[in-house]
């Protein structure tokens, strides 16, 4: 599913996925984008500050979007209303 996310994001910001998938990292493990943007040029490939910005945004987007889709599949499986 994260290199679904990965590849996703790459494209709607037309950022390379390494990139992408670096600066995913970092946020995961709790780095700041002003951090990341500074002082982490080497592993993002020199993005600035918006383009984190945008990955961190556009990462939390589809990670509701997720929940959100797993909760009405859960929601039609327990009516017994969801057919292949």
């Amino acid at each position: 599913m994260t290199d679904t996310i990965t590849q996703l994001i790459s494209d709607a910001l037309a950022i390379g996925k390494r990139q992408v998938v670096a600066t995913m990292e970092l946020l995961e493990d709790g780095a700041t984008i002003p951090f990341i943007s500074r002082y982490r040029k080497e592993a993002t490939g020199s993005l600035d500050e918006t383009q984190v910005a945008a990955i961190d945004a556009e990462m939390k987007r589809l990670d509701t979007l997720i929940k959100r889709k797993e909760t009405v599949l859960k929601s039609i499986a327990d009516q017994e209303k969801l057919t292949p």
